[in-house]
């Protein structure tokens, strides 16, 4: 029981840096000047991206499109600004941190 315990913490710990980074990424990167992870900006909040896109397989590769080209429709009139200069690596850190919120 305690080696069980003390896996989930450790697990925990690790997750947390993680969440931590991604949020970091999308802060560097200029996304929260238009989103937050609750509520809506200009954006959507990203909790509210997470749940619309829960569970399709094609998400990740939508979104990750959408932000490197912009565009607008999904969620009202205001258009996303394309985002070329933000590296893969990058973009596909913040959208797994972005599909994973709850």
């Amino acid at each position: 029981m305690k080696l069980f315990a003390l896996s989930a913490i450790t697990a925990l710990m690790l997750a947390a840096p993680s969440a931590q980074a991604s949020e970091a990424l999308a802060e560097k990167n200029n996304c929260l000047g238009c989103h937050s992870v609750e509520e809506k900006v200009v954006g959507p909040a990203f909790k509210d991206v997470a749940a619309k896109y829960k569970g399709q397989k094609d998400a990740a590769a939508m979104l990750a499109d959408k932000v490197k080209k912009g565009g607008s429709g999904n969620w009202g009139t205001v258009k996303m600004p394309p985002n070329p200069k933000i590296s893969d690596k990058e973009l596909k850190q913040i959208i797994t941190w972005v599909l994973a919120l709850k």
